[in-house]
Parts: structure tokens; sequence; C-alpha cells
């Protein structure tokens, strides 16, 4: 993992049965301490991501040592577990789609459920645009192989419309953000934080992914990882921890939106509003028949759009032998 993609690195040492914190009760991991105390697990992670949240949630004492890197997006995630250089981490499930079309060795292991109403379509302030069917000939922004360039694919489809009918603009977040401040887009689809900020800058949702989305988030893991006996009992242990983080954030949302605030550098109501407005709450699950069916839908659409050479069957990319560690 090289300077370029990884920003914060801390280590989680081996210890003894962590209790929850705040009336959550005692909580015992999967595998007692000795059995993976030699065991090393590489975790690729955002800025404010759930990783944040350990101590709260009283997950934060593993029986493994473990190492986080943060990434930028969940495409590089997907990368270094294809190079070999993180164990497992957490994306959308359309990096994985084209981490499928390269061969690369990895499998999607669980499901994150989560909220779709902050992937948007945003208008400045004053625009006279009030529907995707008027996008033709418009400079629309959107990122590269996530959920909003699927999100805008499906819109257009919609609307009898194509990219060959808009002007699109391939901009990572915070360069979109700043593109659309300077009024160089005429709409941009978009997800995360940035909605929030833009909107508290005059900027208007013109509709949300509900209805279009999934809400499916994925963990991914690396084949050698997996089929690595102590690793896939670590990433096992690390699923259950993930899944009590997020129990912790939807019971505690005034808690997770002013740590969040400070970590951002934001109010806090701008994370207080993710959580009002959200189409459902976040909940770790494990595979099942429909998450697969969904990815299958996302890789036909990129592949009918031309960006994937051939249409790829996903069924192969998913492993449930975590289910267990989810039940």
């Amino acid at each position: 993992m090289n300077s370029t993609t990884q920003t914060r690195r801390r280590f989680l040492t081996s210890s003894a049965l962590a209790l929850a914190a705040g009336g959550m009760g005692a909580w015992v991991p999967a595998l007692a301490a000795p059995q993976l105390g030699g065991t090393l697990l590489r975790i690729g992670t955002y800025k404010g991501d759930d990783s944040y949240y350990y101590t709260e949630a009283g997950v934060e004492k593993t029986p493994y040592k473990s190492v986080l890197a943060e990434f930028a997006a969940g495409n590089l995630i997907v990368e270094a577990l294809a190079a070999g250089s993180l164990d497992v981490g957490g994306m959308s499930e359309i990096p994985p789609i084209f981490a499928a079309a390269s061969g690369a060795p990895i499998k999607v292991i669980a499901v994150l459920r989560g909220d779709v109403n902050n992937q948007v379509v945003l208008v400045p302030k004053n625009s006279p645009l009030t529907d995707a069917a008027q996008f033709k000939g418009k400079r629309i922004g959107y990122a590269r192989s996530t959920t909003s360039h699927y999100f805008l694919l499906q819109l257009l489809r919609e609307k009898g419309l194509s990219f060959k009918d808009i002007e699109p603009v391939a901009l990572a977040p915070q360069d979109g953000f700043a593109a659309f401040q300077s009024g160089q887009l005429d709409a941009w689809v978009i997800f995360g934080l940035v909605v929030e900020l833009a909107r508290s800058q005059g900027a208007r949702v013109l509709r949300t992914a509900d209805g279009v989305l999934s809400g499916n988030y994925v963990i991914s893991a690396s084949s050698r990882a997996i089929a690595d006996p102590l690793k896939h009992a670590a990433i096992g242990d690390y699923l259950r921890r993930v899944a009590r983080v997020y129990q912790w954030i939807n019971e505690h949302p005034e808690q997770w939106s002013a740590k969040s605030a400070r970590i951002a550098g934001v109010p806090p109501q701008l994370f207080l509003n993710q959580v009002r407005q959200r189409s459902e709450p976040f909940k770790l699950v494990a595979v099942d028949d429909a998450a697969i069916a969904s990815q299958q839908q996302v890789a036909d659409v990129f592949a009918q759009a031309g960006l994937l050479a051939r249409r790829i069957d996903v069924a192969p990319l998913w492993d449930r032998s975590f289910a267990r560690y989810l039940a």
C-alpha cells in the first residue's frame, strides 16, 4: 500500500475479549484470542467510516493484529485487494464487477444494506432543469465506474436518452464539487457528504436514487486471504465487529453525527440531515440471491452501455462462506 492511497494507518493490537459500550452488553468475538494472535489482517477503509467508531461500539480490542489503510474510493480498494496488498475492504457493488471482468482474485463476502437518498442528481439553485429528460446537450457530471455512473445511465435510459445525447463529465467527487460550485456543470450525479455541502450552499436535489439503486454496498476480500483458514476466521470476526458498529451508529445518530462532523470539519447538522433523510438504516447482512441478482442487473447495464467488453456472470464473484458470522 503506497503513500498515494494510504492516508491513515493505525494498529489494533491483540487482546482479550471485548466488552461492548454503554448498555449494549457483553459482546464475545467469534474466536478466542490465542488462536489468532499471530494473524495480521489488512483492512481498506475510508476517512470517517465504521473503523472510527470501534471504541464507541465496544469492539476495538481484537484477538488478531490489524492495520487499517485509508483510500479515497472503492475502486482503489479493489485494486489493492487484487494486487495482494489488502485482505478485506468495502465498496459499492460496482467496482467488483470490473474486477471480475479482468479476472482479479477477489470475492464479495457480505452486503451492507444502506441509504440511497444520499445519492442524488444536483442542479444549481437557479437552474431551470426540473427533469432528467431535459439533459440533452447539457454538461452532466458524474464519477466514473461508481454508483453515480450507473444512476446516470439508468436515468438517461428511463428518458430515452444515452451518453451520446449529453456532454458527460467524469470527475472525482472533490473535483466535481469544485466544477459544480463554479457553474461548469448543468447537473451533477453524486453521493455522500458533498451532497449536503452543496445543498447547504443552495444546490437543489432534482432526484434521489431511491427506486434506481439497490442500496447494496459490499465487503470484498482477496481470494488468498479467504483461502487462509486463520485469515478467514479473522475476516469473519471483523465482519461481526463491523455489524456491531453499524448497530451502534443506528442507535446513536447524534453521537455519530457529532464525531463525524469533527473528523470532516463540517457542522454536525450535515450528518444529522443524512440520518433523517436516509432510505433505510445501515445493516451488514450475509450474501443472498437477491444481492447477487442486483449486481447482475448492474453488470448487464454496464455491458449494454459498452463499458464492459462482454457480459459478466457475477455469480462466481460471490462467496457465502462467511454467512455464519452474520447469522
